[in-house]
């Protein structure tokens, strides 16, 4: 088979080699041996006796899509695509055609070469697809991260392929923090092209498969990084969709916690109990700069419940505490001004019925709708009532707990999905969001900054380990300035025991934000009703995670300021900084806080640990040994009045870092 000699094309300032054969339109069966692509920085290699991709570098396989990888469906069938029928070649860009199960159905797939990256998409010819779907083998590229949180608030497998990750709904307007973007150990990553609702399975069933499908109305289209480290494909990533232009979250709001009522009162929230809890954490010593109750101006009976917001303000100003409300776009039927929104047409509308609000069942099985923002009346409708909360009512600032639109609702004549993500992330930034922050798909709000909860966790070890595993998957998608929602858990479950409570709370501390609920002075347990209390010993050690975290702040607020210059994030895996380190691709309790703190606190049962430290000088925090990396220190003490962390010391900020950290020691 003739081959075209090596010649170089320009991609950007890079220079890329390209060697491959030359494919006519004839049968693949008539050639031998792949396509192969070579670039100075990888090789990619396309089979032609049956479709597939395989990205290679130094040659070794990075990145392989899996046997039978491309597949679509039409009318409810799956069809399968088969060999290779044709290419031609325009500088770096390759056009393949191959044959599929369905006579006189076939593909055209699109690769354009780019010194670190490919561009590849992929469409049918001679028929409409009701879904692309794309698999790539999970072992080819190592271990995979990225996609953000997983639908199942109970788990999040970290790294990806060490469970199972399924979401049907994957969706720019998604309630969890999810981005189309996966990267692996391997160094490269894949980002899909698409602001449209997909279905993404990592290793479902175990089947050992990253499958990532698309609906068919528009080509399945994505960019594959290749790079030499896995925090390099994040920077790629992020090149791609912005990095934070400011912060939105103030240094006081870094420092000291963030109060929400909802674990700590669920059904009870009102007046009363609102300032009794306040109280009794003032008196506790347990700082913070906001209480929110987690509760909405618009219910039937909030009137009766809060009868005098104002005095409230006043009085949790008295005990060192703004004022914040819950606010969401939900409109349950049982609303006060339901009927004014219906009437008035502001909530989403039904697609099957145009002229009847889209009602659907909220998370407490009640009937809902949704404000419409893209009704620009809608939108100045909810932006009044939130002024006038924070002019009327004392209200200091809002936690946003929203989606913007619902797949299951029509949008507004025109609108897309980016406007109301636009309309949304605009309206909550005129508001002082008190360090709660925005929960927005998608990457769509990066330049804002705003703070990032990750979704509610059970009041288990389990839900802490899964907190912190969903913090680096949120991170390391493109939102550095992330907390747990909430420090102890919630999801209606029992209180978190006094261990859960307090490792929790030192887990918090040497995270970039503490956002809290379970207060260490007792909380009522929402199955039974009953008053559950804990020691003073755990309010001395809560007390002293905030404190610890307090004087953490100005390094934490440096890691911000760093942030907002390069887009790194400030919580992160151990392979981030440390890439040559194999151990650190799987350590899943132990994570970097800026470039200074190795994190690793207990995050289950019992008083000792296994720590392990990547290469480089560390300064054990505890007991201010020096240790050399990479190293692991089996079966570490760890009681509950100690919290193991470790300072890098040849990292910029370790000297303030270290000052911050020992004197927890010294308080011990």
């Amino acid at each position: 088979m003739p081959t075209i000699g090596t010649r170089t094309v320009r991609s950007g300032s890079a220079a890329l080699i390209l060697a491959a054969p030359l494919l006519g339109t004839a049968p693949a069966a008539a050639h031998s041996g792949p396509l192969t692509f070579a670039t100075p920085a990888y090789e990619l290699r396309v089979a032609t006796d049956r479709l597939a991709v395989t990205t290679v570098r130094a040659g070794g396989t990075v990145l392989a899509t899996a046997p039978g990888a491309f597949r679509f469906r039409i009318g409810g069938d799956w069809h399968i695509v088969r060999e290779v029928t044709g290419s031609t070649r325009d500088g770096n860009t390759l056009r393949v055609t191959a044959a599929t199960d369905l006579p006189g159905v076939t593909v055209d797939l699109r690769i354009t070469l780019r010194s670190d990256r490919y561009d590849m998409n992929w469409s049918l010819s001679g028929a409409q697809a009701d879904a692309l779907s794309t698999a790539y083998d999970l072992n080819s590229a190592g271990h995979w991260y990225g996609h953000g949180e997983s639908s199942d608030q109970t788990v999040q497998p970290w790294p990806l392929d060490s469970g199972q990750l399924v979401d049907s709904g994957f969706s720019p307007a998604s309630y969890q923090v999810v981005s189309p973007f996966w990267y692996t150990s391997s160094a490269t990553g894949l980002r899909a092209d698409t602001n449209d609702p997909m279905d993404v399975r990592i290793n479902s069933g175990g089947n050992g498969l990253g499958e990532f499908t698309v609906t068919g109305e528009r080509p399945a289209a994505s960019t594959v990084f290749v790079e030499d480290t896995s925090a390099e494909v994040y920077r790629a990533h992020i090149a791609l969709v912005g990095k934070p232009e400011r912060s939105d979250t103030s240094y006081e709001q870094y420092a000291t916690p963030l109060w929400n009522s909802w674990a700590q009162l669920y059904g009870e929230q009102n007046q009363e109990n609102v300032l009794a809890w306040a109280r009794a954490m003032a008196d506790a010593g347990l700082g913070g700069h906001a209480v929110q109750i987690e509760e909405s101006v618009i219910a039937a009976d909030f009137g009766e419940r809060f009868p005098d917001l104002p005095a409230l303000s006043e009085q949790l100003d008295r005990l060192g505490f703004d004022l914040g409300m819950w606010t969401g776009l939900y409109m349950p039927e049982t609303a006060a001004n339901f009927s004014e929104a219906v009437d008035n047409g502001y909530l989403l509308k039904d697609p099957s019925d145009r002229t009847e609000p889209c009602l659907f069942t909220w998370w407490n099985g009640r009937r809902t709708g949704l404000i419409d923002l893209a009704n620009p009346a809608a939108r100045q409708w909810y932006f009044d009532d939130l002024q006038a909360q924070t002019s009327e009512l004392g209200v200091a600032g809002f936690k946003f707990d929203t989606a913007f639109f619902d797949d299951r609702c029509a949008p507004y004549r025109g609108a897309t999905r980016a406007d109301y993500v636009k309309y949304g992330t605009e309206l909550a930034d005129e508001f002082d969001q008190q360090g709660a922050g925005l929960r927005v798909a998608w990457n769509a709000a990066q330049s804002k900054g705003f703070a990032t909860r990750t979704a509610d966790k059970p009041t288990t070890f389990a839900g802490l380990r899964a907190a912190v595993s969903a913090n680096l998957a949120v991170s390391t998608i493109g939102y550095p300035f992330v907390e747990t929602d909430m420090i102890g858990g919630s999801l209606s479950y029992p209180p978190p025991t006094k261990e859960v409570l307090a490792r929790w709370a030192q887990a918090a501390s040497l995270m970039p934000l503490m956002y809290a609920s379970t207060s260490p002075t007792g909380v009522r347990d929402a199955t039974t009703g009953e008053w559950v209390g804990y020691d003073r010993e755990t309010v001395d050690l809560y007390r002293s995670a905030i404190a610890t975290h307090e004087r953490l702040a100005p390094y934490i607020w440096d890691q911000v300021q760093s942030t907002l210059k390069t887009g790194d994030p400030i919580m992160r895996p151990l392979f981030f900084d440390f890439p040559k380190d194999e151990a650190s691709y799987t350590v899943t309790d132990e994570w970097m806080l800026g470039p200074a703190i190795l994190a690793a606190p207990k995050l289950d049962e019992g008083t000792t640990r296994d720590v392990f430290l990547p290469s480089g000088t560390w300064r054990d925090v505890s007991n201010g040994k020096v240790v050399r990396g990479p190293v692991t220190l089996s079966r570490y003490a760890a009681p509950l009045g100690v919290t193991p962390a470790f300072v890098n010391l040849k990292a910029g900020g370790a000297t303030k870092a270290y000052r911050a950290l020992v004197r927890t020691g010294a308080e011990r």
